[in-house]
């Protein structure tokens, strides 16, 4: 059986994603055999590692080939800044980031790897070296429309109907067709990665989910219909139920995933018994693409204290679920 290739990018050169990918790779013991490509510039790479004290045998990777043996190879794509910002956003800064994802992503579509790990970025950075997406699903959502934005953990597992948008624009989307039309290519995602999901228990928008109209309609006239049609075709969805008591439906319960109408509505909860270890997907594209459920953590960048185990699980998931 071949190793699959799972290319990893660096992230912001300000925040601690060049750390936690150094200790992750650091600790062979707690990976699966595979073929890893890091993407970014080779002297960032090299700066981090000594300041961290940690020697890898990494290998160069040039071209579009990937090697066939398994280890540790690096693709330097030559955009580190001229001054890093520590702890703090910058252009140079997202210019990096970004260009370091652009090419892992690249080599995924055209199938030469076969998952991406992202460390994480800054949209402050993104936003200043004049880059149009606000993230990472962003970016892959314009070149595969529908992208979906999934969280996993050990206790839970989220999906969100919207992500990076402001609340306002997140409610107007919360309708039956755009729903339907969710919970269909949801549905396809998780029965494509053998993800063990059996149920989608969907979210109301209201508290207590409308209270029968006395709080909001939205779960008549949206939700509700689109749930039903949803199941009319085989797809295992329930609800809407209490956005405050869902979770706890899910939680620990391996075979069910929560539907979520909004970022904030899902990650709260997500992130209250995950923080640590969970592990961001982006379903619904050729490749799969995972990160830690963190940021960039500017407050603690260049300190030493940055915890791996979030990026250790998200590079575990890209060799599992490939």
């Amino acid at each position: 059986m071949t190793l699959p290739a799972i290319g990893i990018s660096l992230g912001d050169p300000g925040g601690i994603g060049p750390e936690v990918v150094l200790k992750a790779l650091a600790a062979p013991s707690l990976l699966p055999e595979a073929r890893f490509i890091v993407f970014g510039d080779r002297r960032l790479w090299d700066a981090e590692r000594a300041s961290l004290g940690l020697h890898l045998e990494v290998q160069v990777h040039k071209g579009d080939t990937v090697p066939s043996a398994p280890g540790l190879y690096f693709n330097d794509i030559g955009a580190m800044p001229g001054d890093v910002v520590r702890g703090g956003a910058s252009a140079e800064n997202g210019k990096s980031s970004f260009l370091a994802f652009e090419k892992a992503v690249e080599l995924a579509g055209r199938g030469i790897l076969d998952a991406v790990v992202t460390a994480p970025v800054s949209k402050t950075s993104w936003r200043l070296a004049g880059l149009s997406w606000r993230g990472h699903t962003e970016y892959l959502d314009s070149l595969y429309p529908g992208a979906i934005m999934t969280f996993w953990s050990e206790r839970l597992k989220v999906a969100l109907l919207s992500h990076h948008i402001p609340l306002t624009e997140a409610l107007g989307r919360v309708r039956k067709g755009v729903l339907l039309d969710f919970f269909r290519a949801l549905h396809r995602s998780l029965a494509g990665v053998r993800s063990g999901v059996e149920e989608l228990l969907v979210a109301g928008l209201n508290p207590h989910a409308g209270e029968d109209g006395l709080l909001g309609g939205e779960e008549t006239t949206e939700i509700q219909p689109a749930i039903e049609a949803a199941a009319k075709e085989g797809i295992p969805v329930s609800g809407p139920f209490p956005p405050d008591t869902v979770f706890l439906k899910a939680l620990d319960r391996p075979e069910k995933m929560v539907v979520a109408m909004s970022h904030d509505q899902g990650l709260v909860a997500f992130k209250l018994v995950a923080f640590e270890t969970g592990v961001n997907a982006t379903l619904g594209m050729p490749f799969i693409r995972t990160s830690p459920d963190h940021g960039t953590a500017y407050d603690i960048a260049g300190k030493g204290a940055a915890d791996p185990r979030s990026l250790i699980a998200a590079i575990r998931m890209a060799v599992e679920l490939s």
